[in-house]
């Protein structure tokens, strides 16, 4: 019985305030057939450290981090801060 295992960025999605999902899914082959699947998930807010993620990761986010992304993104920080503080 021969087990092997491949792991792949297998979705990157970009929703609300630039936030970024990633998926990683890691399959188990036994004996050259698929056996399992199994996912792990990142997310990343805009101006978040993605050094350490593969470079189809880090493309995404230059390209949907703009400065008014950023910007934006900060804005709804703080609007969620003062919400919080007053309450």
């Amino acid at each position: 019985m021969s087990l092997t295992e491949t792991k792949e960025i297998d979705k990157i999605e970009v929703v609300q305030l630039g936030i970024i999902q990633v998926r990683e899914a890691t399959t188990i082959f036994k004996d050259g057939q698929f056996y399992a699947r199994t996912y792990h998930r990142w997310s990343f807010t805009p101006g978040s450290d993605v050094s350490e993620m593969p470079a189809n990761v880090q493309a995404v986010a230059n390209a949907a981090w703009t400065p008014e992304v950023r910007q934006a993104y900060e804005t709804f920080k703080a609007e969620q801060a003062n919400r919080l503080n007053n309450v």
